[in-house]
């Protein structure tokens, strides 16, 4: 019986986490369709559509400094861009862009000066090690 219910919980998580990718890169389309079509929406103001070397999206929230674009991200993706990094292509409020982007692993003080102006709605009591990762980009 006991292990009827461990069955029937492994069904139900599956199920659920199948789910939310669906609606997750349902959403992505919508907002990356959104940033095509309208890119001086609100929503472009602060959202960049991301594509890397292998061709996958993502709309990511962005803060633009002079030949920098930062990018949080929440998701495991982040490794795309460790050691080394790769080149990206970026539709930032209708302009196509391209650089090199690496994400910031070694720099603390970096990392919590860029996210309080990126993210500055976090929670003060959310640990770091949930805010994400931050990823720099140098524009070309």
């Amino acid at each position: 019986m006991k292990r009827k219910w461990v069955l029937v919980l492994v069904l139900v998580l599956c199920l659920g986490g199948l789910a939310l990718k669906w609606r997750g890169a349902h959403v992505n389309a919508a907002v990356a369709e959104t940033l095509r079509l309208d890119p001086h929406s609100a929503r472009a103001a602060r959202t960049m559509l991301i594509t890397l070397a292998d061709g996958r999206e993502f709309p990511v929230n962005y803060l633009r400094d002079g030949n920098l674009v930062f990018m949080g991200i929440d998701g495991r993706w982040w490794r795309a861009f460790q050691n080394t990094g790769q080149p990206v292509t970026m539709l930032i409020q209708g302009e196509t862009l391209t650089g090199h982007a690496r994400v910031i692993l070694d720099d603390p003080a970096l990392v919590e000066t860029v996210f309080a102006r990126l993210r500055p709605t976090v929670p003060e009591w959310l640990p770091d090690a949930l805010n994400g990762k931050l990823v720099a980009i140098t524009l070309q």
